[in-house]
């Protein structure tokens, strides 16, 4: 589980870090390098994508991204919650994201949601 905690931590902090040198490090770590990101404004394979898809977010919103839960896991499965923090400290959207794990434990793929569900009626 640690692994998995430091996995998700680093992805985390990727989503904060401005500078594309060390966000690729980051990605290195915690993303495959033919991992896929899907959420409802994106679809980007591979590590350098993500990185200029993160780099472009955080330029468009000047907020970050924040990791608010603790990972949750079954078998290769990870889901954990966010937010991303406005300049002015006030949260701008919150999220849900899906993960599944290659064998080394990096991000195979990130299925990421805005928002909670509808309530069913």
């Amino acid at each position: 589980m640690q692994e998995i905690n430091n996995t998700i931590t680093v992805y985390g902090a990727a989503w904060q870090e401005t500078d594309p040198e060390r966000r690729s490090q980051l990605l290195d770590h915690c993303f495959a390098e033919n991992g896929r990101y899907v959420d409802p404004t994106a679809d980007v394979g591979g590590r350098q994508q993500l990185c200029e898809h993160i780099g472009n977010v955080l330029k468009d919103t000047k907020g970050r991204v924040e990791i608010i839960s603790a990972p949750t896991v079954h078998h290769d499965v990870v889901h954990f919650t966010w937010h991303m923090i406005a300049p002015d400290g006030s949260v701008m959207v919150s999220g849900h994201d899906f993960v599944q794990l290659n064998k080394q434990g990096q991000i195979a793929h990130l299925a990421g949601f805005f928002g909670d569900p509808d309530p069913l009626a």
